[in-house]
């Protein structure tokens, strides 16, 4: 607190200096302001820990009673679905009389190890396995109609390190992947470390792109048909030169988690490239590895997050809610363990250009690692835009559903 003791002028009042008025009120507005880094009173609803929230946004707890809680997707009905790969079901979240808290939650579905992938459409919800795809017949009650097997369990390469499957949904076709069976391993001979595209029937797939190394989530950019996914960087990337735990300046800093914008036909660098064309050292004099070959032929990211963020999903915000910030882009970091530094642990946003249609930002919208920076508070994993324009993320640690509204004023950056 700043302490300002005014003595009062024995001069004129004529001669009473205006630059002093505009410094008092410049001050006032100042103090008022709540700054980056100590949320607001009002930021922080009931049963929400201490998170670092931005100025202009607020975050409240609207489920706790889930013993997990990892991806999530809203039908065109209303209805949160949440999946839960340890226990195997799918729960259905329903706010009926808008109460901004789930008050019915029920098992959608059940029996399916490993669900994670989620995508809705209208009258289905898409679902995966680590080895399988299918959709349920969705009628916006909360009450599963018949899952159709698409393509069915052991068909598809599953397990591993990596283990969790993508599922997007299109007109004519889905898009589904599968990471790295290893931290990082050569994959380019086989299945994995690729998205594959399939018609809607599960029949005639094909590679689409390559060189991933765990893209658990794919979305389309809105108003177009571009495929995008936030692809995890590997661990102890320094430790080939001699880095151990406690000294890893190397590793701290590298591989960065990346954004990409997934072409047909393109590759991406997993296991021999990462970031901006940085070759990987185990592969550097490996006989039959042209480094060089390999490094022309990536496609570098469309932005690049900070290394071990963990930025497992993700969501655009296609609805107008949020001031200026439609097009862009919310990522939930799950954060780091293979950081001397606790790192990630946050909901950001990745601003795109309107024009070019490219990131060209990121800004922290909600930091859930306490003020001591040792301390976590929540592990975000996905998010999603609600009906109402509201962005929804889970926590896996502990299990838990957040939502993040807008309460103004607008953040400067805006």
């Amino acid at each position: 607190m700043i302490n300002m003791q005014f003595q009062p002028s024995t001069k004129p009042a004529r001669r009473f200096r205006p630059r002093l008025l505009l410094s008092g009120a410049l001050l006032a507005a100042a103090m008022a302001a709540p700054a980056y880094g100590a949320a607001r009173k009002s930021a922080l609803g009931p049963g929400v820990g201490p998170f670092t929230v931005r100025p202009g946004y607020r975050v409240t707890l609207v489920c706790k009673s889930l013993h997990e809680a990892r991806f999530l997707t809203f039908d065109n009905h209303g209805t949160l679905f949440v999946s839960q790969p340890g226990h195997g079901r799918i729960m259905a979240l329903r706010d009926p009389n808008s109460h901004g808290v789930f008050q019915k939650i029920t098992t959608f579905v059940k029996g399916y190890s490993t669900v994670q992938g989620l995508c809705a459409r209208p009258g289905w919800l898409w679902f995966t396995q680590s080895g399988a795809v299918y959709r349920v017949a969705d009628n916006g009650t909360g009450t599963a109609g018949k899952v159709i097997t698409v393509i069915p369990n052991g068909k598809l390469p599953h397990g591993g390190a990596h283990w969790w499957r993508s599922i997007l949904v299109g007109k004519k076709h889905f898009y589904t992947s599968i990471g790295d069976p290893q931290n990082f391993s050569d994959q380019t001979k086989g299945p994995r470390e690729k998205i594959w595209e399939y018609r809607l029937d599960g029949t005639h797939g094909q590679i689409f792109c390559g060189g991933l190394r765990n893209t658990e989530q794919l979305h389309f950019r809105p108003g177009t048909h571009e495929i995008w996914g936030c692809d995890e960087g590997s661990d102890q990337f320094g430790y080939p030169l001699g880095e151990h735990p406690g000294d890893q300046p190397i590793t701290d800093m590298n591989p960065p988690d990346k954004f990409n914008y997934y072409v047909r036909g393109a590759f991406y660098g997993q296991p021999f490239i990462t970031g901006n064309r940085i070759p990987r050292y185990e592969y550097l004099n490996k006989p039959g590895v042209n480094i060089i070959k390999w490094a022309a032929k990536t496609t570098v990211p469309a932005w690049d997050f900070h290394a071990h963020w963990s930025t497992v999903a993700f969501c655009f915000i296609k609805k107008h809610y949020f001031p200026g910030e439609t097009g862009d882009a919310f990522v939930a970091c799950h954060g780091s363990w293979d950081s001397t530094k606790k790192v990630g642990y946050c909901v950001a946003r990745v601003l795109f250009d309107k024009l070019t249609g490219k990131p060209f930002g990121l800004l922290k919208i909600v930091s859930t690692l306490a003020a001591n920076g040792h301390t976590v508070l929540a592990r975000p994993v996905d998010c999603t835009q609600g009906p109402d324009g509201s962005v929804y993320f889970t926590s896996d640690s502990p299990p838990r559903v957040y939502r993040i509204t807008y309460i103004g004023p607008p953040d400067a950056s805006d």
